[in-house]
């Protein structure tokens, strides 16, 4: 077992696939050693912030915790609010925005490459 807190794996840091804005990064599964199966890690979108599209090679979930985003999965967009999840699939070109005044807090989980 391990077991962390998210403060002792905190980084300020553009958010992935384009630097589109700025976060707060939680990288909670890599405090787990290797081999591990998956990866779980918080991200906050500061207002304006997005994760940029890109395709996936594998299954993911964003969880929203706080906050409004818009989801994108090949063209369709959603709005997601606290208690909503997006599943998106292997194949998909994805990405998430931070909507209004509010940052935008979110958990990403997915697998780990084989």
């Amino acid at each position: 077992m391990v077991v962390v807190h998210e403060d002792d794996v905190k980084c300020e840091e553009a958010p992935p696939h384009g630097a589109i804005g700025m976060s707060t990064a939680y990288r909670i599964s890599d405090a787990a050693p290797r081999p591990r199966a998956m990866e779980f890690r918080k991200r906050v979108l500061h207002t304006g912030a997005a994760i940029g599209l890109h395709r996936l090679d594998h299954d993911e979930v964003y969880y929203v915790l706080a906050g409004t985003g818009e989801v994108s999965a090949d063209g369709a967009a959603r709005t997601l609010t606290p208690g909503m999840a997006a599943y998106l699939y292997s194949g998909a070109v994805v990405g998430i925005r931070q909507l209004g005044a509010e940052p935008l807090a979110i958990i990403v989980s997915y697998p780990t490459p084989a």
